[in-house]
């Protein structure tokens, strides 16, 4: 199960790998005549608290952008989340076996996303994980499923039996019994939409950040946007400063989500296509790219994978930069992500 968030609750992070570093910003406030700072406006959305942080913003028009943007991104989580009853992506998944199933076009760009990374990570990100559903990580609905039962879910988990027709604009689950989980795969397109909707409003420099996903466009002040990336084996801690200026995107995995312990060992919510059982040799993973589509899916696929895929994965993906950390303590990073890297 690849999904960080559900339905409108807050789940519960022991960290967020990528933060990004705004200082003591103002909130917005109603009222305020002119935004003299950088000002952020926060909602609880995808599973997480989503920050909105605009630079050189009148109020009026801060205010205005930004429910806009909120709005976009509450439209596209009620088409996307498997946890909503009324969502395309449960009905497709209730017709799993039986008939295609209509989407719009923003559902059909994120399942073509999935199948992409599906295919690319030779199924090491797989969209069909939500058969998986033995499995819960929320507080108080904390459950593992016995053995017996992952065995059956995985025999309905197959990325290659999801069927999209673009043409027709339909999607189609081949198995029964099949379900889609693409919590791994649609936050950053549903953030980068509120991004761009604040573009379109006249917001020409703003950060969203969503929960360790942090998406810029322009400058904040007329300097770059700061944003630090934790040392996974001490939380406390920053590795160091990734500034991004123009059009960026540093998108962060991690073990550390959400999970529970079980007979001393912890269980969190990144799950293998391949076994059932949560990943094991990867703690967290940043990556750093311009554009969303360089990185989307690939901290679920690298999770899987495991340590020894980093390098090549970095020398195949040269439009992005990786910083991967295992359960061991070892820290691996491309030589891109080095470079990016400054001390903070």
């Amino acid at each position: 199960m690849n999904n960080g968030w559900q339905g409108g609750q807050l789940s519960r992070r022991r960290f967020a790998l990528a933060l990004p570093l705004l200082g003591a910003l103002p909130w917005a406030l109603p009222g305020a005549a002119q935004a003299a700072a950088p000002q952020r406006v926060s909602r609880v959305l995808l599973g997480t608290r989503v920050d909105i942080v605009a630079d050189g913003v009148a109020a009026p028009l801060l205010r205005s952008a930004t429910e806009q943007a909120f709005a976009e991104m509450q439209r596209l989580q009620a088409l996307l989340s498997r946890y909503d009853e009324s969502s395309v992506v449960r009905r497709i998944s209730a017709a799993a076996g039986r008939h295609a199933v209509a989407v719009p076009p923003e559902v059909m760009a994120v399942l073509q996303s999935a199948q992409q990374v599906y295919q690319a990570s030779a199924g090491a990100f797989d969209p069909t994980v939500g058969a998986l559903d033995g499995w819960h990580f929320e507080p108080g609905q904390q459950a593992m499923p016995a053995p017996a039962q992952i065995a059956q879910a995985l025999r309905r988990v197959d990325g290659g039996a999801l069927q999209l027709d673009a043409r027709a604009g339909t999607a189609y689950l081949a198995q029964p019994g099949m379900a889609l989980d693409l919590g791994g795969i649609a936050k950053l397109p549903i953030l980068q939409a509120g991004l761009q909707v604040l573009q379109r409003a006249g917001v020409d420099n703003a950060l969203v950040n969503g929960g360790g996903d942090v998406l810029v466009s322009g400058s904040q002040q007329g300097r770059p946007w700061r944003v630090g990336v934790r040392d996974p084996r001490r939380p406390a801690q920053l590795l160091g400063v990734i500034e991004l200026q123009g059009q960026g995107v540093v998108a962060s995995s991690g073990d550390y989500e959400r999970g529970f312990v079980r007979e001393g060992r912890r269980l969190h919510h990144v799950l293998d296509p391949h076994t059932g059982w949560p990943t094991t040799g990867v703690h967290g993973v940043a990556l750093l790219a311009r554009d969303v589509a360089a990185v989307n899916g690939w901290g679920t696929a690298l999770m899987v994978q495991g340590p020894a895929a980093a390098p090549a994965w970095a020398a195949a993906h040269p439009q992005a930069q990786l910083l991967l950390a295992g359960r061991d303590g070892v820290l691996w990073q491309s030589p891109g992500m080095s470079a990016a890297l400054r001390t903070a």
